[in-house]
């Protein structure tokens, strides 16, 4: 009987992923070029210049108030509805989960697990970077502000930078950075920056964070997306471990199976005792073996002893020579004037008129 091994849905997943176990030619891993490394450093200096900005209290902490007091969301409540809904493509969870959706599709098209790994890294340099600065400034929010002209630092918030906003960099940057064709990295940059920035101007709407919040919002996402190709061997590195571990675990499993003993055998139904039939042999006389088969019994007194009778071999006649017999006698009935066979005939005496 053949028997097929049924996988499980890892093991399909892994079996996918081994039908090309290198990274396809056309995708082409983004390096830190020179371009690359001028963008980073500015972009690091815009992120510093808000920090300092917003702890000297300078003219950007006196634009953040005056935005507060315009009230936008009051100016324009027709899109209040609208932008409740717009700025959840900012919040980390569900972002992540549809993201984490495309990438993983792209990971099972492309047989490597990098998509998914370098979407893990990016929002975990996200949580670590955006994380330390805001428990480390603690800022407040608008809705929470208590002096007027004040910069609300230090005051156990957690608004500075915004995490909407950095979060929709990362988030939908990501596409962009792992996107297979030159073409397609453009498109997806544009509609990422598009997304980023309709993010970051909703929360100010919404009046959740300062103008200041969400420009360091910007700049914290730009800076992971940016910094990316550094982490590219580490990324590397970790797809390869995923897959030494995964070997690992098949041979750990292979063991197993092998150490397992074969299947007892099935148990022989017993008859119940209310359906058995027991036979009562006869017993045996004293220093007899009950076993061995009993002497014939003697022949009742006035009986004669039977013997067996041993007929005497005679020879095989064929057919003609034999007389046809029947239980009772010949098979047909004897005539008296009729003479046997082979003698000769007589003269039959005449009858009749």
């Amino acid at each position: 009987m053949r028997t097929d091994r049924i996988f499980t849905r890892l093991e399909r997943v892994f079996a996918r992923l081994d039908r090309e176990p290198e990274r396809p030619a056309h995708l082409q891993v983004p390096q830190m070029s020179r371009h690359r490394v001028v963008l980073f450093g500015a972009t690091l200096a815009f992120y510093l210049a808000i920090v300092v900005g917003v702890l000297t209290t300078s003219r950007l902490v006196r634009l953040d108030w005056q935005v507060m007091f315009f009230r936008p969301y009051e100016q324009w409540p027709q899109l209040h509805a609208f932008l409740d809904y717009y700025v959840v493509l900012g919040q980390r969870g569900p972002t992540a989960v549809m993201v984490a959706a495309w990438l993983g599709w792209r990971s099972w098209r492309q047989h490597t697990l990098r998509p998914l790994i370098t979407l893990g890294v990016a929002l975990l340099l996200l949580n670590v970077t955006v994380g330390a600065v805001k428990l480390g400034l603690g800022r407040l929010g608008p809705h929470y502000a208590t002096q007027i002209g004040s910069a609300e630092l230090f005051a156990g918030g957690d608004i500075f930078p915004s995490g909407h906003t950095a979060n929709a960099v990362v988030t939908w940057g990501i596409l962009a950075y792992l996107a297979s064709t030159v073409r397609t990295r453009r498109n997806l940059s544009v509609l990422s920056a598009v997304v980023a920035l309709g993010v970051g101007a909703t929360t100010v709407y919404l009046g959740t964070h300062w103008v200041s919040d969400v420009l360091l919002g910007w700049a914290a996402g730009l800076l992971i997306l940016l910094a990316l190709p550094w982490f590219e061997p580490l990324i590397a590195r970790v797809e390869a471990w995923v897959f030494e571990l995964r070997e690992l675990l098949r041979s750990l499993r292979a063991r197993r199976r092998a150490a397992v003993p074969a299947p007892a055998p099935a148990p022989v139904p017993v008859t119940p005792l209310s359906t058995r039939v027991f036979v009562q042999r006869p017993t045996a006389a004293d220093g007899e073996d009950p076993l061995r088969p009993s002497a014939p019994a003697a022949a009742p007194a006035g009986h004669a002893a039977r013997t067996t009778a041993h007929l005497a071999p005679r020879p095989h006649l064929i057919r003609a020579e034999r007389s046809p017999g029947t239980a009772a006698g010949t098979r047909r009935p004897v005539h008296a004037e009729r003479a046997p066979r082979g003698a000769t005939a007589t003269a039959r005496p005449a009858t009749g008129a």
